[in-house]
């Protein structure tokens, strides 16, 4: 007879995990995991870009003075304008110009973009808070507090418990696809969180004792068996390890299937493959989310063309994923329910830095994808790449759209859920920009939110200025924002 050992990392696993589903009963056991033609549902994936993804090298000025800007600023990192290594033009459904395009390695985000499926948000960020700290911006974003600390929840947290009282129960509210529990999801004691299905399930020891298969022995008691029997009792433990027990029924139960061949390959792919068949099996999954990181390059940032550039490989990531999931859920009916939002911290300086890579800039491309996205527009306010313009706020582009506007309108329209203070507490200006199709509600605001609101801008007339791409703004940068405080605290490049 062998001996058995438990190690730390199976017993965190096994009982008190982070990533627990508790609180809903038998339905966990027993969940549907057949493919339903278009749950009756909504979903929200937040892809968080960590590290300060280049928006300037992605979505590019491609005529105009601006783009003569942007080459006076990046004379060794600019996207070409047209040729073969030239920016994928972005047209209106006119089909008249906007003047800007994407990276030529985002095909799949071009062909998302011309179907009428994606929009961008220019200059989107944090317009209440600067800080040029990769852990300071990226924590406020998954609290959706910026400028605060202490928040002992995330925002989708906060937006799953404040759902409306008619919302359907849930086996699967929420999902992150990580090692870690994610902060937007901190306090979630009903969410599941998960590198990868295939490692969700207690395995150690011999395989013959892990649990109870078809050709096991007559009485067998496997491992996993034997601990579902020990938390029964109401101890922290006990209830911690029945949560986690029944999280483990719930994934082992669903026929998870190894990536497409059609699909691209990598971690990031199974990561948004993992969600697409998480959404298919009608768990009830109403929120969802995962990072891809990489993108702070202060050196060999690259270009586009032949050889090796590091960008240009990042974005092919990114672009190729994100059309292999929008046509997987869109060619079973899913992604008319399904929301992609896409952001980053902060983006990047326009001028490039002496080492052939940018640092750490301020306003970023936020963009939005899915079947009831207004798509084949921009919305929200470009401020042009004026070095005047940029001055107030130190060479970087302005942020004239607070990215919790873009969220909310989200909330109300998709998830009908309109307590916008208790999701983003503080939070005051919000009108919707006509991003997605919904129902719109009146927002539930705290009148004695402390923080100022943000100013109306031109991006408010969806179906004007927000098609025009060289609008200009039509209120100034306010005084706060023009000399704010800013973070300078020096970080480790990742590489």
């Amino acid at each position: 007879m062998s001996d058995y050992t438990l190690t730390r990392r199976e017993f965190v696993k096994g009982c008190c995990s982070v990533a627990v589903v508790g609180g809903v009963g038998s339905s966990l056991m027993y969940a549907d995991d057949a493919f339903a033609a278009a749950n009756a549902y909504d979903t929200v994936v937040h892809l968080f870009l960590r590290g300060g993804m280049d928006g300037l090298n992605l979505v590019i000025p491609v005529d105009g003075v601006d783009r003569t800007f942007y080459e006076e600023a990046r004379p060794s990192l600019k996207i070409d304008a047209t040729g073969t290594y030239g920016a994928l033009p972005l047209t209106l459904s006119t089909g008249a110009a906007t003047g800007f395009g994407l990276h030529p390695s985002a095909t799949g985000l071009r062909d998302l973009w011309n179907d009428g499926r994606m929009a961008i948000v220019h200059a989107c960020g944090m317009a209440t808070t600067v800080t040029r700290s990769h852990f300071d911006a990226q924590l406020y974003i998954d609290l959706g507090t910026p400028g605060k600390y202490g928040s002992p929840s995330g925002w989708m947290t906060r937006a799953w418990q404040s759902r409306p009282t008619n919302t359907p129960a849930a086996t699967m509210p929420a999902l992150g696809v990580s090692g870690t529990q994610p902060a937007g999801l901190m306090g979630a004691t009903d969410s599941l969180t998960m590198s990868n299905p295939s490692d969700f399930q207690l395995n150690a020891g011999a395989w013959a004792w892990q649990k109870i298969r078809a050709d096991s022995p007559a009485g067998l008691r496997g491992m996993n068996e034997t601990l579902a029997d020990l938390w029964t009792g109401q101890t922290g433990m006990e209830i911690n390890g029945r949560r986690a027990d029944l999280a483990l029924k719930t994934i082992g139960q669903q026929s998870f299937a190894s990536l497409p061949a059609t699909w691209p390959t990598g971690n990031f792919a199974e990561q948004l493959w993992t969600i697409a068949q998480s959404i298919r099996f009608n768990l009830g999954l109403r929120y969802a989310t995962l990072d891809l990181g990489g993108w702070d390059t202060h050196e060999g940032q690259g270009t586009a063309g032949s050889g090796y550039h590091y960008y240009q490989n990042k974005i092919n990531e990114l672009s190729a994923a994100l059309a292999a999931f929008y046509s997987e859920l869109n060619s079973t009916g899913q992604m008319s329910r399904v929301t992609v939002i896409v952001q980053s911290e902060f983006g990047r300086r326009v001028r490039a830095n002496a080492n052939g890579g940018t640092d750490h800039g301020y306003g970023n491309p936020m963009l939005v994808l899915g079947g009831a996205v207004n798509g084949r527009r921009f919305y929200g306010t470009w401020p042009g790449l004026n070095p005047e313009t940029l001055s107030p706020t130190f060479g970087d582009v302005p942020v004239t759209t607070d990215y919790r506007r873009v969220v909310s309108e989200i909330m109300i329209r998709r998830m009908a859920n309109p307590n916008l203070s208790t999701i983003f507490p503080g939070y005051a200006g919000y009108s919707p920009l006509g991003i997605v199709q919904g129902t719109d509600l009146t927002p539930k605001i705290d009148e004695a939110a402390t923080l100022a609101p943000v100013p109306p801008t031109a991006s408010s007339v969806a179906g004007q200025a927000s098609e025009n791409s060289s609008s200009t703004p039509q209120s100034p940068i306010p005084e706060w924002q023009r000399r704010g405080s800013v973070d300078r605290m020096l970080t480790r490049r990742e590489r």
